[in-house]
């Protein structure tokens, strides 16, 4: 049987380790007050996976089938926010800005982003995108194939989104018979010298 009883020595020696790396990298004080008027009484939250139900994307946003699961919001003084968005094959966010911009991180299937002026660019799984602040823009899926993301943006003075006119079908069919977007394999991580 394994034996996983604490050992005080051990511990002491960790937080003595934490502690000290905390100073190099932060000061004498590192740890002891994250930013000054933060409540330190608050701790760590963590949103179960299906503990929050999922919600329909707003017609008023969206285009087609699209789930928004497992939104979440920072505490003050944080300002990011995002969730996890599902678009079935065809369906797309309408135009819109941020007005601290926004980061993908593409999860799984193929879709499709573009900026104002932009050519339509294909996502794939492992992809981060990134739209600057006020940069007008739209997401989704692929015209065969459901995409996943995940969404982040931080919010100013309260608001996190401008939304705008629909991308329209004919917007949007320019992509509608390229092959281009069939899923590729992972490229491979390259090793370490």
């Amino acid at each position: 049987m394994l034996d996983i009883a604490p050992n005080p020595d051990q511990s002491q020696a960790l937080n003595r380790r934490h502690h000290d790396w905390l100073s190099e990298i932060g000061g004498p004080d590192a740890g002891a007050s994250v930013l000054p008027g933060v409540d330190k009484g608050k701790t760590m939250d963590i949103k179960r996976s299906g503990s929050q139900p999922s919600a329909k994307g707003p017609t008023d946003y969206f285009s087609g089938t699209v789930r928004v699961d497992a939104p979440f919001k920072g505490s003050e003084p944080a300002r990011v926010g995002g969730a996890t968005v599902t678009f079935e094959p065809g369906a797309r966010t309408a135009w819109h800005t941020h007005p601290l911009g926004q980061t993908l991180i593409v999860l799984s299937g193929a879709g499709l982003v573009q900026r104002e002026g932009g050519p339509i660019e294909p996502i794939r799984p492992g992809d981060i995108v990134w739209f600057a602040p006020g940069e007008k823009h739209w997401h989704g899926a692929a015209p065969t194939t459901a995409m996943s993301h995940i969404a982040i943006a931080e919010a100013l003075d309260g608001k996190v989104v401008d939304w705008m006119e629909h991308v329209t079908d004919k917007q949007y069919g320019v992509w509608a018979s390229i092959s281009a977007l069939r899923p590729e394999p992972m490229p491979q991580r390259r090793k370490a010298p």
